[in-house]
């Protein structure tokens, strides 16, 4: 059952939501950033938020690549944050917080709304269950990255790349000529490192680039794309015959300690099927699904401006009501504000 609470909400903070100072983060590798260990409570949302103070020489993007952030990520994260100038000493937000996708932890699996890529390596003993996450960029409008589930098929160490008959054609017919076999090297956009999967007729890859600071958009043949030190950090861990489930999930929930906790992306277009917004019926729906018969008051408000914003930072809009006190229904004042650049508070 859902149920509505509709007033001004006061201004609060979820304790351990940011951690603030560049120095945390700055000490850490790339890889080590990218491994998360899985709540030991079988919660879906990993990963903590974080201020970071801008340098006078750095940009959006190089704070994105960093932080293993993407294009996109970064950017709606950031909103009021100039992209090329964010200016010496201006507070800049990286999104680590996320809500995992549905579905068995279990290889690879690639969210194509939120240009994410996630691995749950088999478990040795003795060993806590982790996730790898990494953001990557996958197909552009009219060369969609399918769906399905497949495996990785080979892995190859600087490969070199045969681009299909239409990419040569494509090139030539924009005055940019590429040869039928492009050698490993700095003008090889596959990167040093590709994984082949078992579908498309082998056509689709999991790779790096030598562009990468397009990683986060929408803009391959259909491929999944890389930063060059991500792949070079996965490669390695994920053996040949790993399962690899492609999704297509605008919209993730999460339920945490009576919490309900919704994250948005932008929609996207697949496999000739139009986008199409994320709606409060839709949204209504699925917390029908997810909730059964537990009690729970849902902030409309919070949800619809969620949903509006698409900007991939989970947001709390509902909580859950004691069976055995339904008097204690909560209301507006029990939930934090929707967090923004603009309102996230440091320490």
């Amino acid at each position: 059952m859902l149920r509505r609470s509709a007033s001004v909400p006061r201004r609060t903070r979820l304790p351990g939501s940011y951690i603030v100072g560049a120095a945390l983060l700055f000490a850490a590798s790339f890889a080590n950033a990218a491994i998360l260990e899985l709540p030991e409570d079988g919660s879906n949302v990993i990963g903590v938020d974080t201020i970071i103070t801008a340098q006078h020489s750095d940009t959006l993007l190089d704070i994105a690549r960093r932080y293993s952030i993407g294009y996109e990520e970064i950017i709606r994260a950031n909103p009021s944050v100039d992209m090329w100038l964010p200016g010496e000493g201006t507070q800049v937000l990286v999104p680590g917080r996320r809500i995992l996708p549905p579905g068995a932890r279990d290889g690879v699996i690639v969210n194509l709304p939120e240009h994410r890529l996630y691995y749950f390596p088999k478990l040795k003993k003795g060993e806590k269950p982790v996730v790898i996450t990494y953001p990557v960029s996958t197909g552009k409008f009219d060369r969609k990255t399918p769906l399905g589930q497949t495996r990785v098929a080979m892995k190859a160490k600087n490969p070199s790349w045969h681009p299909p008959e239409s990419i040569r054609k494509e090139h030539a017919a924009a005055g940019d000529p590429i040869p039928r076999v492009v050698p490993p090297g700095p003008n090889n956009p596959l990167g040093a490192f590709a994984m082949r999967l078992a579908m498309g007729d082998g056509t689709y890859l999991i790779h790096g680039t030598n562009n990468p600071v397009a990683v986060g958009l929408a803009i391959t043949h259909g491929c999944v794309r890389m930063y060059p030190e991500d792949i070079a950090a996965l490669f390695p861990q994920v053996p040949v015959g790993t399962k690899v489930s492609l999704v297509n999930v605008p919209i993730k929930l999460a339920d945490v300690n009576g919490e309900l906790w919704i994250e948005a992306h932008p929609p996207v277009e697949v496999e000739g099927d139009a986008a199409v917004e994320p709606s409060l019926d839709v949204l209504s729906q699925m917390l029908q699904a997810s909730l059964g018969d537990r009690t729970t008051a849902i902030h409309w408000d919070f949800a619809g401006s969620a949903l509006h914003l698409a900007n991939g930072m989970p947001t709390m809009i509902g909580l859950e009501i004691p069976e055995d006190d339904p008097s204690a229904a909560p209301t507006a004042q029990s939930f934090p504000t929707i967090q923004s650049t603009a309102s996230a508070t440091s320490l």
